[in-house]
């Protein structure tokens, strides 16, 4: 049996938005006098879904828990100079509140309407708009065949994803945090717990308390322990592309057809820089039918001229005329059970706390989440916003959260 090279009060496995917020709010604790050591196979992030991310925060969910997520989510971001700042140097991350926009049409109006009156009770700044107030408040929009449509007034918009995660990073360091690059091979197990973590190299680092923070290797690394979560990752696209006519106020818009943009910096020459994509998933779809290796940098443009081109032409008139830009792709760690990240610790063993799934939401839910692992490995249970909905019961017992909001 390999030695025990080190220990660690929690061990961390997955360096980025998610991984570091934990370490962050585990060191930031008064009460927390542990050691704390976070593994990542890849500082550089390159294929992080937090480095390739769209980086943007909403509060236009289905479900109480997600919009209460996000509620912390852009306070913290608000504050994150102050919360994050290391030795009187502030981070900034370009916080952008330029809102969602969600379309619907006849036979998606119900369900725009239903979710908007439950994040008005949450305390979400969620407007709800006709197709004449549309077009009042965005008069390049083609209103033809929309029923309604609702819009974040305020706390949702985008920033600079990569920011946030080296914030997170240089903070967590700065209170004690130990890095380490390498990869995690597997969970040691005694008596159904994990006391140790192995990494590739042969080497252990015996612990109290591990978090599975991997993203699309979560669930190769959970099920060393015994657990099965079905993450899967998943490629997704981002393009970007300029267009003549500016668009005033131009949100984060979701079309009906579940194609999106959003303007992305300042006019240039060439014209006004949007970035968009289209969801190609419902939550009705397997996730098995749409997996795909994410370290495949290869974007597919005939994607953006059907699927996102196109009805984003219909919706935005001024956009038949563009002109392609960069485009990359990234992944998602998607949970296929219902697109909803899995949080908390895990049934069989209580000292592995998950954080994986998060299927596009990581880095908006990276300040609730690592606060929540926080109260939950230090207190044994939540302490403020109850995260247990997201629980690993729910994916044990096959009882989804529904989310109506996907992108």
């Amino acid at each position: 049996m390999p030695p025990v090279s080190e220990s660690a009060d929690v061990v961390v496995c997955g360096g980025a938005a998610i991984g570091s917020s934990v370490a962050y709010h585990l060191a930031a604790d008064p009460g927390f006098k542990g050691k704390v050591v976070v593994v990542e196979k890849d500082p550089t992030y390159r294929y992080a879904a937090s480095a390739l991310s769209a980086a943007s925060i909403r509060q236009q969910y289905s479900s109480a828990v997600n919009i209460r997520i996000s509620l912390y989510g852009i306070g913290f971001l608000r504050q994150i100079g102050a919360l994050l700042a290391v030795d009187g140097e502030a981070p900034t991350i370009d916080l952008h509140e330029g809102g969602y926009l969600y379309l619907a049409g006849e036979a998606g109006a119900p369900i725009l309407s239903a979710n908007q009156k439950l994040q008005a009770q949450e305390g979400a700044d969620i407007a709800f708009y006709d197709p004449a107030a549309l077009k009042q408040r965005f008069p390049w929009l083609n209103v033809e065949d929309l029923s309604c449509g609702t819009f974040g007034v305020s706390g949702e918009g985008w920033f600079d994803g990569w920011a946030l995660l080296q914030a997170f990073r240089k903070k967590a360091r700065s209170l004690g945090v130990e890095y380490r690059q390498g990869e995690v091979a597997r969970y040691v197990t005694e008596g159904g717990r994990v006391v140790a973590v192995e990494l590739t190299d042969g080497s252990r680092i015996a612990c109290g308390a591990a978090v599975n923070a991997s993203g699309t290797h979560g669930a190769r690394l959970a099920g060393t322990a015994g657990v099965a979560i079905p993450v899967k990752s998943m490629k997704r696209y981002v393009f970007s592309f300029t267009c003549k006519s500016e668009l005033e106020g131009c949100p984060l818009l979701i079309d009906t057809t579940g194609a999106w943009c959003r303007a992305e910096g300042k006019r240039g020459a060439e014209g006004q820089l949007f970035i968009g994509s289209c969801s190609p998933l419902t939550p009705e779809q397997d996730i098995e039918w749409v997996e795909t290796d994410p370290t495949v940098e290869d974007v597919d443009w005939d994607f953006f001229e059907e699927a996102v081109w196109v009805p984003l032409a219909h919706r935005i008139p001024a956009f038949e005329q563009i002109k392609p830009g960069r485009a990359w792709a990234g992944p998602y760690d998607m949970c296929g059970l219902d697109h909803n990240a899995i949080v908390g610790p895990a049934i069989g063993v209580p000292n592995l706390y998950l954080a994986n799934g998060f299927s596009g939401h990581g880095l908006q839910q990276s300040p609730a989440v690592g606060r929540g692992l926080t109260e939950h490995i230090l207190h044994g249970g939540y302490r403020t916003l109850d995260l247990a909905d997201l629980g690993h019961e729910r994916i044990v017992t096959g009882r989804p959260l529904k989310e109506a909001n996907i992108i």
